[in-house]
């Protein structure tokens, strides 16, 4: 095959060790040959690595990612080479002796020969920010599990809370949890804890909190709650420091907050994922397919067949499925009118994903122009098939026995 990349190397990495051959040249009697060597994961050993494949006169670097292994060995080659991060599932995909040589030696003959297609990895700022913004995702749904442990407890202790609190980690919620761990078990009293809108159900509150709280049920409380606690904590300290990385893309992300269903935090996690150069993406449908959030294409004898979007990156995804919901549930907006078009026509998840491209496509044509959202209007689709809606609206009328004269409004 035609080589494209002259002087290559690949790397299988490991958690202790990482193994690299490089390619060379043939000089017209000789042909192309490889060198392997191995190398340790500490720092020492990937300086030797570097000063190896430099005094090789390497260009372009491929290597798989595998777990976190590879992050290590792309920040000490980052800046001195060209490296592709390659898809385990996609270099299986391509036909070759894979199972007789090495994986270093595959990955430097596929790569030379440009059969490989590197992932999208982001600069060391926006990778900051997205472990930042991963982590406190977890946090957060590490909090709701523990409130999901606290409604079981109660239940289990015959207190009906939650029928009556919407939250029961808000204030009502929280006073009754407290003075249960603190022994209090008179329902009177614990009614009169109530505030807000709760006050006025101060009659059913009195009837969910007479209960069975034990002294087992009121120590697995109050353990619960103190998790509970530390985490709050936790987000909050995370919060400030995604609020100070976000200050380098400032403007990005007062952009991003101009569109419909995007707040703050959904913001962070959204730049936080796609980075702010959108030049990575060379169009907006290339973001979507990269996010899966389009339609699968898998045609053949031309018939289409149908196919599920597949797998993408699922930080993104879900935080776009948040986005795009509220954005669906906006009034007087494009996205909502949209939602409902594709919703009668093809069910509410098909309906969502398409609200999620065109989403994303308009962030992507926002970060690109580094202009604000303008939403295109509820009538936006009346107004584009004006003659269309006509025509149907005479025709129904024609049908029902009517002679329809149109006239232009003055």
């Amino acid at each position: 095959m035609e080589i494209v990349f002259e002087r290559c190397a690949g790397l299988d990495v490991h958690k202790e060790t990482v193994v690299a051959c490089v390619r060379h040249p043939g000089d017209g009697k000789r042909q192309r040959r490889g060198e392997v060597r191995t190398f340790s994961t500490v720092t020492r050993g990937l300086s030797e690595l570097a000063s190896w494949l430099q005094s090789e006169q390497i260009t372009h670097v491929a290597m798989e990612s595998t777990g976190v292994y590879w992050r290590p060995v792309y920040a000490v080659l980052e800046d001195q080479f060209e490296i592709l991060l390659v898809n385990a599932r996609h270099i299986k995909a391509v036909p070759g002796r894979k199972t007789d040589v090495r994986d270093c030696e595959w990955l430097a003959q596929l790569l030379e020969c440009g059969l490989l297609r590197g992932s999208f990895v982001p600069p060391q700022a926006i990778r900051d920010l997205r472990d930042l913004t991963r982590f406190r995702k977890s946090l957060v749904h590490e909090r709701t599990d523990h409130v999901n442990r606290i409604a079981k407890l109660l239940e289990m202790a015959n207190i009906k809370l939650s029928s009556v609190a919407t939250d029961i980690m808000g204030k009502t919620g929280r006073a009754i949890l407290e003075a249960l761990i603190a022994g209090q078990d008179d329902p009177e009293h614990l009614a009169q804890l109530a505030q807000g809108l709760l006050k006025k159900k101060t009659d059913l509150l009195r009837e969910a909190v007479t209960g069975r709280m034990r002294e087992h049920y009121r120590f697995m409380l109050r353990q619960q709650l103190k998790l509970i606690d530390a985490l709050d904590g936790q987000i909050s300290e995370l919060d400030a420091q995604i609020e100070l990385s976000m200050l380098p893309f400032a403007e990005a992300y007062r952009l991003l907050q101009t569109v419909p269903g995007v707040a703050q935090r959904s913001a962070q996690a959204i730049l936080a994922e796609i980075g702010v150069d959108m030049s990575r993406f060379p169009s907006a449908a290339q973001l979507a397919s990269w996010a899966r959030v389009c339609p699968g294409n898998h045609e053949s004898a031309g018939k289409r067949q149908p196919v599920s979007t597949g797998h993408g990156n699922r930080w993104l995804r879900e935080i776009l499925q948040e986005v795009a919901w509220a954005a669906a549930r906006t009034k007087r907006s494009y996205y909502s009118a949209f939602y409902q078009r594709i919703r009668a026509r093809h069910g509410t998840k098909k309906a969502i994903v398409a609200v999620q491209h065109s989403l994303l496509v308009a962030i992507w044509n926002m970060l690109s122009k580094s202009a604000a959202h303008e939403d295109l209007g509820a009538d936006y689709f009346e107004r584009r098939s004006k003659d269309q809606i006509r025509r149907h609206h005479v025709n129904r009328l024609k049908q029902l026995g009517y002679e329809v004269v149109i006239q232009e409004a003055a």
